[in-house]
């Protein structure tokens, strides 16, 4: 038994010992980054505080309030009041997307200023058969159309609004729908005598990183172009005709009432139906295809495949070239890998991801391929492990920037390497004690 621990299976032992101790200092690292990604949110926050946030834009929905008497069962009868949402026939908008960049400190987001444009009608036919299914008494003469949207701090000027041919003008409003706001225009339907109502309105509206929309007619035409070649299309649907190029993006959506999971009207106090609306909104985000802090976090989930690769590297050297490597040694090694994902965090922030991977990877490399040449005592062993430790670096660089194929490339590799070490290892005899270092040791090594 005392030989055997004090063989090489005990090495091996303490070596993944020693890469299991480094789990913290990567984890560590990762807590790092998702601190500097809530700074970043916040930053983000900040600027769409002062420009406007993800936009939601519902176009122009009626709201008509009711009354209703209710038997409370004690001869009493009670007023409930509430308000009916009924959507037009007919919808379209067209959406052009000004986009350009902000920063806060050292972050920045994608910001929009977009020109709207919105036609669309209510049918006299729709108000009358909603009305009579209605069991609650309609008000039409204090009805209102309300456009929603998102975030009112982005609805920077409304050039048009016209209703059945007449120049209005839109109020503010206390009312909203959910986490969205309005801002409405009063109509009186008792007094449009079986017409329809056609709205056109023309609107500037800006906000950050993503604008959706929301299926608010029976037929719904969207179209939306802007100067971005990185669209992320997001929501409910998906456009049935895009195009994406390094110019920008076009893309249309054609929703149907078939298409959502509620109807033309509802009650404005039905939550089952209201968090099917809010469910609902299509759209597209302003994705950021170099995003330092997914990178960063994908780099991190390989730490501690590169601190055992590493140090196995070295207990390669140990076995094959009879040399001795202390524990404190291998947690030196150990805590110039961990520092390269600080390093690279911090540097990425400042010049980008690939100058930082460059920069933080070549640093770790000429730190480890010096001190393998003291400690090994042997030049050509830390230029063996310097340019081992490079190659690697490089593999982890091509996994990170092929996202499809990251997995596939990174099980290759994974299996080559281990077929590599089996075969190296062959005829070691696990054994047999560690034997004593060959010649003199360098003063930071271990003494026999």
């Amino acid at each position: 038994m005392g030989s055997w621990m004090r063989g090489w299976t005990a090495k091996v032992l303490g070596i993944g010992l020693l890469a299991l101790l480094m789990l913290f200092p990567l984890w560590k690292v990762q807590s790092l980054v998702d601190e500097r990604q809530g700074m970043r949110q916040s930053a983000v926050d900040q600027i769409a505080q002062g420009w406007g946030g993800e936009q939601v834009l519902g176009g122009l929905v009626l709201a008509v309030p009711t009354r209703q008497s209710v038997d409370t069962g004690s001869n009493e009868t009670k007023v409930r009041e509430g308000t009916t949402m009924v959507l037009p026939d007919a919808a379209s908008m067209d959406v052009a997307m000004m986009v350009d960049k902000r920063r806060y400190g050292i972050y920045e987001a994608p910001v929009f200023a977009s020109t709207v444009s919105l036609h669309g009608r209510f049918l006299p036919g729709d108000l009358a058969r909603f009305r009579q299914l209605d069991s609650a008494a309609w008000q039409g003469d204090k009805a209102e159309l309300r456009l929603v949207v998102g975030d009112l701090r982005g609805l920077q000027e409304v050039t048009e609004l016209v209703i059945n041919a007449k120049p209005q003008q839109f109020s503010s409003s206390a009312a909203t729908f959910g986490p969205w706001s309005t801002v409405t225009v009063p109509v009186d339907l008792d007094a449009l005598n079986g017409q329809p109502i056609d709205f056109s309105l023309n609107f500037r509206l800006a906000g950050t990183q993503s604008l959706q929309m929301l299926p608010w007619a029976r037929t719904m035409d969207v179209k939306v172009h802007a100067p971005w070649p990185d669209p992320s299309f997001i929501g409910a649907a998906l456009p049935v005709e895009r195009q994406v190029d390094a110019h920008g993006f076009t893309a249309r959506w054609h929703m149907l009432d078939l298409n959502r999971s509620y109807g033309q009207y509802w009650s404005a106090s039905d939550e089952r139906v209201n968090s099917t609306v809010h469910a609902s909104p299509f759209g597209v985000a302003l994705f950021q295809p170099v995003d330092v802090y997914q990178r960063n976090v994908r780099a991190g989930k390989y730490g501690l495949l590169f601190v055992t690769m590493t140090f196995v590297a070295f207990f390669l050297f140990e076995v094959l070239k009879r040399l001795r490597v202390h524990p404190v040694q291998y947690l030196l090694i150990g805590a110039a890998l961990t520092s390269f994902y600080v390093l690279l965090l911090a540097l990425s922030e400042q010049v980008g991801f690939g100058g930082a991977y460059a920069v933080a990877a070549t640093s770790v490399v000429l730190i480890i391929g010096g001190y393998a040449m003291a400690v090994l005592a042997a030049r050509r062993a830390g230029l063996l492990l310097g340019g081992a430790l490079a190659l690697v670096y490089a593999m982890l660089y091509v996994v990170l920037a092929a996202e499809e194929y990251a997995l596939l490339i990174g099980a290759f590799v994974l299996t080559l390497t281990v077929a590599l070490l089996m075969y190296l290892t062959r005829r070691i005899d696990w054994y047999v004690s560690v034997p004593t270092a060959v010649g003199p040791a360098p003063a930071i090594m271990e003494r026999s």
